[in-house]
This record gives structure tokens, sequence and C-alpha cells, in this order.
């Protein structure tokens, strides 16, 4: 009985000290493992891809080597204005997105 009581404390001291860092569990070891670099969405700038399922962004890298400077990056699922990316590399930027003129004197 005295082993179990020792475990469920250890097990409350460390969910306790979760809660008071803020971060969930996965960002937290996504950092850690990975060097991933937290960014915020300035701008959703367009849809790409061949069927409109990418989102191009312009997000501005808030940690790291790179902090302050502004990317272009391809976002796939839900994505708005001020959410967080965690990016894995803060080196590449996606292209820019042409627009596609169908008619008219572009044409």
């Amino acid at each position: 009985m005295g082993k179990n009581k020792e475990k469920k404390e250890k097990k409350e001291e460390k969910t306790s000290q979760e809660k008071k860092s803020g971060a969930s569990k996965g960002s937290e070891k996504i950092m850690e493992e990975s060097g991933a670099v937290p960014a915020v969405v300035e701008v959703v700038v367009g849809r790409t891809g061949t069927r409109g399922e990418i989102t191009q962004v312009k997000c501005r890298v808030l940690q790291g080597r790179n902090k302050g400077k502004q990317l272009r990056r391809n976002v796939r699922g839900p994505v708005r204005k001020r959410d967080i990316l965690m990016l894995r590399e803060t080196e590449i930027e996606a292209r820019r997105l042409q627009s596609k003129i169908s008619k008219g004197a572009f044409s």
C-alpha cells in the first residue's frame, strides 16, 4: 500500500508542475526534441494546392535565431490570423502565389 501512495503523490506533483508551466504536453515535447520554433500568423494570403486544401500565410518568428523574421509558409488545415504555428525550420520560404487570370488582356 505504501508504494501505491507514493506513486500517486509523484503523479500529482507532475500534473501540478505541467499546469504551472502554461504550455501543453505536446508543445513542450516538440520544442525539446526537434527544436521547433513558434511563429504567429499575421496575414492569410490565399488558398493553394490542386484542390485548394493548402493555405498560404505570412507569419513572424517569435523565438530562436531568426526571431522577428517574417516568412511566407504553406499550412495544411484550419488556420486564421493570430494562430501560433510550430515551425520545424525557419530557413525555407514558400513560393509566392501567382494570380490566375483567365480572361482579358493578360491571357
